[in-house]
């Protein structure tokens, strides 16, 4: 096998050092591995050096005398990944110690190769004490910044240790089926003979639940456009939409388009996809064209309609709007990271410009659903409380879903409830 251990240092030291999107950092790499094993730990190492970088960052404070993350944060965040070896992904001690000092040439800084080899073995010797003295705080036992740690525990007091323990759980994948290329049934039949193991989910109707991460881009099935990777908490957006045939849909804010592909995939309607980033517009068109589906995608700011709208009322709009990501954290790690406290009221304000833009391109009795991937009441029920009372003729509906929490008139469903993300539902129809 490859060595997977160096250039899964570089890409965590660009995400955590540098702030580049772990995302996007880790795909190039992924795609000059060869070996689905290769491409597998490296996913790993990635992922779960972004999930517990707080934690271990801080580690190496107490296990160096002189600290290498400005000098050489490569190599810091070589010695990241080793302590998460050993203490997440529980690889062998001598193998995970091995593969990391031998790392250390591979990225030509072998002469630190015995300092490399001295730190993770003394962590070995004295690990239970460097574990508890971690867990008496707070950002450093749940590898969360403090300031969202204080925030769910305010919002969320009952359900703030299962939060952050969903968050640092990896989260099980899942598929839509595209019920117009194939069936559910016939969609799981065929990632068995795949050697995949999947289980319909129990109330998402297009739903698959897969047992174990899997290299889905590279089957023929999602070649085909037979299925898509998306959570179930983003296919609850075409439910509560209330689709008919013939309609005419917003899909405001929409790249990728995995919720522009499951609103044609559910209804005949004319959808009008907006993206405001052209590089994300075509990400739409591209996943369209692989499931078979035709929409019109513009990119545009959803904000101004004036640009982009005929003037023709649309009968329904999905309005995802742009958020904190604070809900989906378990599948994107680096949002802990990255966002910091003063984004959530910035974010807040712009939630509130885009839905005061687009309700008037919202024909009588039509219905909007707003949706974020947030936890946050200032992102949530704050924004549609503040838009109800200066909007007499925005009435909110039931936002019925079989799982998660009433919100403020919306439905919030926090990570790992069912097995979803973190979603939040507002469902606003027009008098």
């Amino acid at each position: 096998m490859t060595d997977t251990r160096a250039p899964a240092a570089e890409v965590l030291a660009d995400v955590a050092l540098r702030g580049a999107s772990l995302r996007e950092r880790l795909q190039p790499a992924q795609a000059r591995l060869t070996d689905p094993r290769d491409r597998a730990l490296l996913t790993a190492l990635c992922n779960e050096g972004a999930r517990w970088w707080l934690r271990f960052d801080r580690a190496l404070d107490d296990l160096l005398q002189k600290p290498l993350r400005q000098r050489e944060p490569v190599l810091h965040a070589l010695l990241v990944l080793g302590l998460v070896q050993l203490e997440v992904l529980h690889l062998p001690a001598h193998a995970a110690v091995a593969a990391t000092v031998e790392a250390t040439r591979t990225l030509g800084r072998g002469g630190f190769a015995k300092l490399a080899n001295a730190v993770l073995r003394r962590w070995l010797r004295e690990r239970a004490a460097f574990n508890v003295r971690l867990d008496l705080d707070a950002t450093t036992r749940s590898a969360h910044p403090r300031w969202l740690v204080d925030a769910l525990v305010r919002e969320w007091p009952e359900q703030a240790d299962a939060l952050l323990a969903a968050n640092n759980a990896p989260a099980p994948p899942m598929l839509r089926v595209n019920t117009r290329r194939t069936t559910r049934d016939a969609a799981l039949s065929e990632l068995a003979e795949a050697g995949i193991d999947a289980l319909p989910h129990p109330w998402l109707r297009d739903a698959v639940v897969l047992d174990r991460h899997a290299d889905i881009a590279r089957l023929a099935g999602f070649g085909a456009g037979r299925f898509s990777v998306q959570d179930g908490a983003a296919q609850c957006a075409a439910d509560l939409l209330e689709l008919r045939d013939g309609q005419r849909v917003l899909d405001a804010c929409a790249a990728p388009g995995g919720k522009t592909g499951h609103i044609l995939e559910r209804s005949d309607v004319s959808v009008l996809a907006i993206e405001r980033d052209a590089r994300r517009a075509a990400s739409i068109r591209d996943n369209l064209a692989r499931l078979g589906l035709r929409a019109e995608v513009r990119t545009g700011d959803a904000g101004a309609p004036d640009a982009w709208w005929d003037a023709r009322p649309f009968d329904r709009i999905l309005l995802d709007a742009p958020c904190s990501a604070t809900g989906v954290i378990r599948r994107h790690p680096d949002i802990k990271l990255h966002r910091r406290a003063g984004d959530i009221a910035t974010l807040a304000r712009g939630q509130r410009r885009l839905l005061d833009a687009l309700w008037p391109v919202l024909a009588p009795r039509g219905r909007l659903v707003y949706a974020t991937c947030s936890v946050l009441r200032e992102e949530n029920q704050s924004v549609v409380a503040s838009f109800l009372e200066a909007h007499p003729d925005a009435r909110p509906q039931a936002c019925e879903l079989p799982a998660g929490h009433s919100a403020g008139g919306g439905r919030q469903l926090l990570p790992g409830n069912d097995g979803l993300d973190g979603m939040y539902y507002a469902v606003l129809a027009k008098a």
